[in-house]
């Protein structure tokens, strides 16, 4: 099979990157990637952070995931730092990847004199291999020496695997009489599909915040961003979302204001969503799917999902080709309640919205505009069920031959 280019990657947006207050941060390569490129990030606060994290739905769970499950459930309002490497999963590696999971959270832990309960752990790559520990031996006091508070770029990029760039978002939030910065980044370009859509994401606030509120507003924002979110319907071993709150700022979430700071971290959440599905592997354009108009916000995201998982739907729209019976049929086999008979069908946005159907059947529209609508990036589909009020946005990509390419000999 002849290769197949990805398109070229656009510029990192890092510049001026940083961390919210009371966060360092670096990342170095320590050779677990041949390339020689970034392999091994860290988050570091100067005292202990309230943290929460969401985790894979998988069954199937890499050593990292089980390994800061423990420590949330026993140490959430403690944590002190996020130790993340790229180049191996350190999943289905039994008894040997638990304990290089510890140690790894051992050997930041030992250079910031913490309790190794005060550190996470991240990992990300193949699956199925053991981590290389005379690299991570190395390279994790090297990282942990390398810590700055303009360290943020470093780190988003070493946590990439075949990501073409890094994806980092902020957000700041008026708290009563101050203001809480948040801040993060996140990888993810393949393998990605809720519960909880596979990626890796470390987002950091400088807000006062209990771990309990944080979990509750991480969880919310979870819902309407990363849970949305789909690239080729593969769910990973790795999936990770963490949030660290330092307290740096001063100002603190009251129960009054944490829906402002819910809606502050799901822009986070979403800016990093869009990222990740925008350099899905082998995409050339992001994909915005609205189902309005239903009886409930489940059924909304029932059917969205499963246009946003469509093989036929993702290839269509690489194509540029408006074959939306391929959009209805997912739709209807969604599980999703409605009456056929009434949905409704447009692309685009706002005033330059194309409408192919009314009520269910085709209506006369320009093939040749329809056609350029679809060229755009991003793409936005509007499914209408006309049964209701609720609506859900979930976000994808098309799906190209560069796909296959990328994941037909990943490990060979």
């Amino acid at each position: 099979m002849s290769p197949v280019p990805r398109p070229a990657p656009p510029p990192d947006n890092l510049a001026g990157f940083r961390l919210a207050g009371g966060f360092n941060a670096s990342g170095v390569s320590c050779g677990l990637k041949p390339s020689g490129a970034l392999d091994l990030a860290l988050v570091v606060a100067d005292r202990p952070c309230a943290a929460a994290g969401v985790f894979t739905h998988n069954l199937v769970k890499a050593a990292p995931v089980t390994f800061d499950q423990g420590v949330l459930a026993r140490n959430a309002s403690g944590v002190r730092a996020v130790i993340a490497n790229s180049g191996c999963a350190n999943a289905c590696t039994g008894d040997q990847g638990q304990r290089n999971a510890r140690r790894m959270a051992e050997l930041a832990a030992n250079a910031f004199k913490c309790s190794t309960e005060s550190v996470l752990v991240l990992s990300t790559g193949v699956i199925g291999k053991q981590l290389d520990m005379m690299k991570i031996e190395r390279g994790i006091p090297e990282v942990c020496a390398r810590a700055s508070s303009d360290g943020a770029a470093l780190a988003a990029r070493a946590i990439l695997t075949t990501d073409t760039r890094a994806k980092v978002a902020g957000a700041s939030v008026a708290l009563g009489q101050g203001h809480a910065s948040i801040q993060g980044f996140a990888k993810g370009s393949g393998m990605i599909h809720p519960w909880m859509a596979t990626m890796l994401a470390v987002i950091t606030t400088d807000a006062v915040i209990s771990p309990d509120m944080l979990r509750n507003a991480l969880l919310r924002a979870v819902s309407k961003s990363f849970n949305r979110l789909s690239v080729d319907g593969d769910m990973s071993t790795n999936d990770t979302v963490l949030v660290l709150a330092s307290g740096a700022s001063g100002a603190k979430v009251e129960p009054a204001h944490l829906d402002r700071f819910v809606e502050g971290l799901t822009q986070v959440c979403i800016s990093l969503t869009k990222q990740i599905a925008r350099d899905g592997e082998g995409a050339s354009k992001l994909i915005e799917i609205t189902v309005a108009g239903a009886t409930d916000e489940a059924n909304a995201h029932r059917a969205a999902d499963a246009i946003a998982c469509s093989p036929l739907v993702k290839t269509a729209i690489h194509g540029n080709d408006p074959n939306w019976g391929r959009i209805l049929a997912a739709a209807g086999y969604s599980g999703a309640t409605f009456d056929p008979d009434r949905v409704g069908l447009s692309i685009g946005e706002g005033g330059a919205a194309l409408q192919l159907v009314a009520r269910g059947q085709p209506i006369p529209f320009d093939v040749r505009k329809a056609s350029d609508l679809l060229r755009h990036d991003p793409v936005h589909v509007r499914l209408e069920l006309g049964i209701g009020h609720a609506q859900a946005t979930v976000w994808t990509c098309d799906l190209s031959a560069a796909y296959i390419q990328i994941n037909a000999d990943y490990t060979t």
